[in-house]
């Protein structure tokens, strides 16, 4: 056996929980990854604690598993994900220059006419941080990176049509355009009508499918109800 060190074995058991390979809820155990990932078990302990650390994964008895996927969770990140969005793009329309909002333009249009389900995760997911980026704050920019990982499992879901991918660049596009207009308004705006669409997507075809995704082997939950609406 050729033995993986940590970094490997995070990598591809990582990559293999993000795209639904290892499904929510799904048991896992350090023996049985040693002859699927070709690594010993101490780095493969470590690898799990690491994606511990990231809510991918999570223990279970002595064992692991993939972490379910919590309607709460997903709801909660969404909104941190909005706040720090709408941040970053009131600084990015001060400090970004225009050749820096041409490269984003160009990243919101690549791998649209050879687009697949993985370019269309990957180039969203690239897109973002990006943009947060170019608020020149770090944390920003690290707290969409880390809000991004904890929405990926979900964010596959969405990216499944060539017409959600295409609806999803139209609105990259859309938030450049403003930005490069120096409208602060209207880029928040636009940033913010954009996290709600995918929020509400997402929660909606999780509601909607449970049932049969139950039937797949994966696991949702719901650990608390969500937030109750001011009555206006």
């Amino acid at each position: 056996m050729s033995h993986l060190n940590e970094d490997s074995a995070y990598d591809r058991l990582r990559a293999a929980i993000l795209s639904l390979e290892f499904v929510p809820g799904e048991r896992l155990s350090e023996r049985g990854l040693e002859s699927v990932l070709g690594a010993s078990r101490t780095p493969i302990r470590a690898a799990l604690m690491r994606l511990e650390n990231e809510g991918l994964t999570q223990r279970a008895g002595r064992g692991w598993q993939v972490s379910p996927i919590d309607l709460a969770e997903v709801r909660a990140v969404m909104e941190y994900r909005e706040a720090l969005e709408v941040a970053a793009v009131t600084l990015a329309v001060e400090r970004a220059t225009d050749e820096e909002l041409g490269a984003l333009r160009v990243l919101a249009e690549v791998h649209r006419d050879r687009d697949d389900e993985e370019s269309g995760l990957r180039d969203g997911g690239d897109f973002h941080v990006a943009l947060t980026r170019l608020s020149r704050n770090p944390f920003l920019a690290d707290g969409m990176a880390g809000a991004l990982t904890r929405l990926s499992r979900t964010r596959w879901l969405e990216v499944r049509t060539p017409q959600s991918r295409a609806h999803a660049r139209d609105e990259h596009l859309g938030i450049v355009a403003a930005v490069t207009r120096r409208d602060a308004g209207q880029a928040a705006a636009l940033v913010a009508a954009h996290c709600h669409g995918t929020r509400d997507r997402l929660l909606g075809y999780l509601a909607e499918e449970r049932r049969r995704l139950r039937g797949r082997g994966l696991a949702i939950i719901e650990s608390s109800p969500p937030p109750p609406r001011l009555a206006g």
